[in-house]
């Protein structure tokens, strides 16, 4: 299919925080390449950032898809070293292992889609925007899950997962020069959860929670009061239904790749009308 591109303009691809749910950019990025509409540059906060790494290294979304699935078995749990809970409960260094196997040594300026991360400086709650250096630090500072992993040490900063400051990293792609954003939110509010959970007919049973979907609950809470505002300045927002996945439930890659792919086939007629 022929390209779609905005004419004049350039498109920008907004990828949000949402660890497991976050999967659901690989099936938005399917319908994309398959309906030809060009990407020019890439922002991601969190799992957004992964999959927006590797995108603009010019893995195609099949390729996504494949890793998705392969670690999204129990591979995913072998990631984990526990650490003395000092600044993490897990150091990260097989994760960090991970990220070398899937991105390398690859440098920002060296990849094929212009791309940039979000990360949180966990002293002044800063938001900081990386785009220079090895791409496989920068997406590990934007997925440093606070009390899960330990931060990351950039420069004089200590840096924690991007969903703090900002989820949906809309205004970075401005200032990297998009004339038109796509953003992914794959963390909507507690309303469309709970509308949610009634259309499919399921009961919002109580349950403890694990210390993960304690965790992210928090970081989604702190970070939704900003995604509101950010998300207001995309063209298009797509919302992939994926509030009944897990935070942790990498293993169902194939149905947070499905939502993906159902949500982005519905923006399809408003893409292209705006594009138009």
């Amino acid at each position: 299919m022929t390209e779609l591109r905005r004419k004049g303009g350039k498109i920008g691809l907004a990828l949000g925080s949402g660890a497991a749910r976050g999967v659901a950019h690989i099936g938005v990025l399917k319908v994309l390449e398959r309906e030809g509409i060009h990407v020019d540059m890439v922002a991601g906060t969190s799992m957004g950032s992964l999959v927006g790494a590797l995108y603009a290294m010019g893995k195609d979304a099949g390729e996504l898809e494949e890793m998705a699935v392969y670690w999204g078995s129990k591979r995913f749990l072998l990631l984990a070293d526990p650490a003395l809970p000092r600044t993490g409960l897990v150091r990260g260094r097989k994760i960090e292992d991970m990220l070398k196997t899937t991105i390398g040594d690859i440098e920002f300026s060296d990849l094929v889609v212009p791309f940039a991360c979000v990360a949180a400086d966990i002293e002044t709650g800063d938001e900081v925007v990386i785009k220079q250096g090895l791409v496989r630090r920068g997406v590990r500072a934007s997925s440093s899950v606070p009390v899960i992993l330990k931060a990351v040490k950039w420069g004089g900063r200590y840096l924690v997962d991007g969903a703090l400051t900002n989820p949906v990293p809309v205004n970075v792609l401005k200032e990297m020069g998009a004339d038109f954003i796509i953003a992914v939110n794959t963390t909507p509010g507690v309303q469309e959860r709970l509308r949610e959970a009634e259309a499919r007919g399921k009961e919002m049973k109580a349950k403890e929670p694990n210390i993960l979907n304690i965790v992210m609950q928090m970081i989604h809470i702190i970070g939704y009061r900003g995604l509101k505002s950010s998300l207001a300045g995309a063209d298009v927002v797509i919302e992939p239904r994926v509030t009944y996945i897990g935070w942790g439930d990498f293993h169902r890659a194939h149905e947070c790749i499905l939502e993906g792919k159902l949500a982005a086939q519905a923006s399809l007629p408003e893409i292209r009308r705006k594009l138009a």
